[in-house]
């Protein structure tokens, strides 16, 4: 008999509201959750050294390495003279106005850029990204939305005010989130984390 993937259930209501301008950015360490960083201060810098205001651990980043700066609407990336350089959609860059989703490589970090534009509705969703399902994708909109097949593997992603919390339901070892298992303890949920639910690949996406 044939098996179908996981069902996702979600009832459609208003999405949540972003009431103010946002800036983030998404640390992405191979082997450790994603971390979301959102940038309050004028001036933001990465690097190695532990003053940094976002501590970077690799050693191909440099102990100063790059710097984000608040400019109106807009954030400017700044290379501060790294060893390894800085990266932008492949592209080595000194300075740059960056727009969002851009993908930034400081080393062997990758960092994705985020901005919610003020009074946008935030939309959070879950995408199917492989089996028969793929591309598939559902709107999170209740209280909790279950993910799974009953029986197989469920998970529940769990909406608290504007945060997303994931763990898992049922089945055992069953659900891993950026190559990190989870069990029944929650997880908050990053824009672009990446699940797997009984061998099931899916994305967890916010516009």
């Amino acid at each position: 008999m044939h098996r179908q993937g996981p069902v996702l259930e979600s009832a459609l209501t208003l999405p949540v509201k972003q009431e103010y301008n946002m800036h983030k950015i998404v640390i992405m360490v191979e082997g450790l959750p994603n971390r979301a960083v959102d940038l309050v201060k004028a001036r933001t810098t990465l690097g190695r050294r532990p003053f940094n205001d976002v501590v970077l651990d690799p050693l191909s980043v440099s102990g100063e390495h790059a710097a984000l700066i608040l400019a109106g609407e807009q954030v400017q990336l700044e290379d501060l003279g790294s060893t390894n350089g800085t990266v932008v959609n492949g592209e080595p860059v000194q300075k740059r106005i960056l727009s969002q989703g851009d993908q930034i490589e400081l080393g062997q970090v990758r960092i994705r850029f985020e901005h919610a534009q003020a009074g946008a509705a935030l939309q959070s969703r879950i995408r199917i990204t492989s089996g028969a399902g793929a591309g598939r994708e559902v709107v999170l909109t209740k209280p909790v939305s279950t993910i799974g097949k009953p029986g197989v593997a469920v998970a529940a992603v769990t909406r608290r005010a504007q945060d997303y919390w994931l763990h898992l339901q049922e089945g055992l070892d069953a659900l891993v989130l950026n190559g990190v298992p989870v069990g029944s303890d929650p997880v908050l949920l990053h824009a672009g984390d990446e699940l797997v639910l009984a061998g099931i690949g899916m994305q967890f996406l916010q516009n």
